[in-house]
């Protein structure tokens, strides 16, 4: 009997997930959309299994603007294991080594100073960036090392919240791109002990943080009972990342124009840069770049329905 293809919902919107320890985000990903039974999907960025907490996961037309998320800061907290390196800087690794600590509040706080701000920082090699097509984290497992070059990454808050004999619990705020793995190894690093990423949360990822998040748990509570319609009730707006970003407003007569790609002018439009568009009736229906004559430029628009 030949297999009947299930026919996936058009879905539109953002769900933040609160990611299980365990799962890689993809997994993540592919759990919720087929609760959902949503046509399209995409994450903002991946956590590594060991890690829990704020996962943008994008549906629809939300798709077209998960970059932006992608591109933004994010907020950590993590637990930083003193006196044991291992093979991926976190506690899935095997361990490489064992060093005495000694290590008090004043010296580790001296220790995060120097992290803090603009520094260069080397992608592990258990990461998903590629060389040669190949991600790194295969080549890893496969035994080989590659050199890696140095990027810059900015830590705009390094605090620590607790510091327990041979456990210290940082909270982080970073620009995109940062390796929390290797923060926590270069402090280890510089503190002469060694060290790697017991517990990773993630706290922020641009403009959503811990309070918004649903767990998957409660995902598959809802869809036992309700179906995948019933998640619904759980997808913010498209433009529900973009929340920080200026809006203009279009007329009937210049949203015509502006959906069919031509450069338009609007009243409050600022001076430069990226904007949110929504037509009269309030609806986002693209984002726009402002151009050199002041008018707004489409760059991004929604599927009309």
């Amino acid at each position: 009997m030949a297999q009947v293809k299930r026919v996936r919902r058009f879905v539109d919107g953002v769900i933040l997930l609160d990611k299980p320890k365990g799962l890689t985000s993809n997994a993540a990903l592919q759990k919720v959309r087929w609760l959902l039974n949503a046509e399209k999907a995409g994450h903002t960025g991946s956590l590594d299994p060991l890690a829990t907490g704020v996962l943008p996961l994008c549906f629809g037309e939300a798709t077209k603007f998960s970059q932006y998320l992608l591109e933004a800061d994010k907020g950590y907290e993590t637990l930083m294991q003193l006196g044991v390196t291992t093979t991926t800087g976190d506690a899935e690794g095997e361990v490489l080594e064992r060093r005495p600590i000694d290590v008090d509040r004043e010296r580790l706080e001296t220790a995060l100073a120097r992290f803090k701000g603009e520094i260069q920082q080397v992608p592990p090699m258990y990461s998903a960036l590629k060389r040669d097509g190949q991600p790194l984290y295969k080549l890893a497992r496969a035994g080989e090392v590659v050199e890696r070059e140095a990027r810059s990454v900015t830590i705009a808050r390094l605090e620590l919240l607790s510091l327990d004999s041979d456990q210290a619990r940082l909270a982080v705020a970073c620009s995109k791109g940062t390796y929390i793995r290797t923060l926590v190894e270069d402090l280890g690093q510089v503190l002469g002990c060694g060290a790697h990423v017991a517990e990773l949360r993630r706290t922020q990822a641009g403009p959503f943080g811990l309070d918004r998040v649903v767990t998957l748990e409660r995902l598959e509570q809802v869809h036992a009972l309700a179906g995948a319609e019933g998640l619904d009730e759980f997808l913010l707006p498209v433009d529900s990342g973009l929340g920080h970003w200026p809006q203009v407003t279009l007329t009937e007569h210049t949203a015509y124009y502006w959906l069919h790609g031509q450069p338009v002018r609007a009243p409050e439009a600022p001076k430069f840069g990226l904007v949110r568009v929504r037509d009269e009736a309030d609806r986002f229906i693209g984002i726009g770049e402002i151009s050199d004559d002041g008018r707004v430029a489409p760059r991004r628009l929604i599927r009309s329905k």
